[in-house]
């Protein structure tokens, strides 16, 4: 597992805490952040991307909504539904490749969700991908 990968394990489990507990105290998800990483450089990525999301939580949902037909957000698993805001951020706002942030969290799915879970994210954001201009 490299650095960032495990910098966004930890931001999945900030952002899973965010969708059961909505009202939760961001002051300690932040704690959980820094007690988790080690290196200041991986702290600051997995807080870009847990503050990225929140922020854009909206537009998210609405896009990766619209991505996937026959699914409601409000059907899927909590841990699906937060891989695929984590990876759909990723693909809109940073400078990580596509295909990495796909694979990302296609592998943070394998280890958090179902047994389907790897193959329903990959598809859900090899879509989302389709239309979305190339980076």
């Amino acid at each position: 597992m490299t650095r960032r990968s495990r910098a966004r394990e930890v931001a999945l489990q900030v952002l899973f805490q965010d969708d059961l507990n909505p009202r939760a105290n961001p002051a300690v998800a932040d704690e959980f952040i820094a007690a988790r990483l080690s290196s200041p450089e991986l702290i600051e990525f997995a807080r870009s991307l847990v503050s990225g999301v929140r922020r854009n939580r909206g537009e998210l949902d609405a896009l990766l909504s619209r991505t996937a037909d026959n699914w409601s957000l409000d059907r899927m698993a909590s841990t699906d539904r937060n891989v695929l805001r984590l990876g759909a951020y990723e693909i809109l706002y940073t400078d990580t490749p596509n295909r990495v942030a796909i694979n990302e969290a296609v592998e943070l799915a394998r280890r958090f969700g179902s047994a389907q879970s790897s193959q329903f994210v990959n598809g859900i954001l090899d879509r989302f991908l389709a239309d979305r201009p190339a980076k």
